[in-house]
């Protein structure tokens, strides 16, 4: 079982834009991590984002070169402050392959709680647009299998 963890591309300031949409360069980061992963062929059953615009549409880049089998849908509990613990359960409980677009602290915090146990390590630092894939190997083993950055493309 696989499980992709994105934070959202960049997006704009609150005073800026209230609605916070990817900036130029974000809409820039997350096409380059898509023309990336295209090669790769991914396949899950579920592509989940939080109701919030910038992950809305750095989630839409993923839909167009990453093939989804049931489905892709906004969802409760992805906020950056949401609890991480029933999401976990959930994924454990699910065993299928998932993509989440979220945001920070919510996506360390449940990648440190498959990870080490505790969701307050803080094991992988996470970056705008970019993926942290982990697999899970045995029942509730996770391991963290590959991640990409958009400043390693170039």
């Amino acid at each position: 079982m696989k499980l992709y963890l994105l934070q959202h591309a960049k997006a704009a300031s609150k005073d800026i834009d209230p609605a916070r949409s990817l900036t130029e360069e974000g809409l820039r980061d997350i096409q380059k991590v898509a023309a990336f992963i295209k090669s790769l062929n991914l396949s899950v059953d579920y592509l989940w984002h939080s109701g919030k615009k910038r992950a809305q549409q750095t989630a839409g880049f993923l839909t167009e070169v990453v093939t989804i089998n049931k489905e892709h849908t906004a969802r409760d509990g992805l906020a950056p402050n949401d609890g991480v613990t029933v999401l976990k359960n959930e994924i454990i409980l699910a065993q299928k392959d998932i993509m989440i677009v979220g945001h920070l602290p919510f996506l360390p915090k449940l990648a440190s709680l498959l990870l080490a146990g505790r969701e307050s390590l803080y094991v992988v630092k996470f970056r705008n647009a970019g993926i942290v894939c982990l697999d899970c190997f045995d029942e509730n083993q996770w391991q963290l299998d590959w991640m990409i950055i958009p400043e390693l493309l170039g």
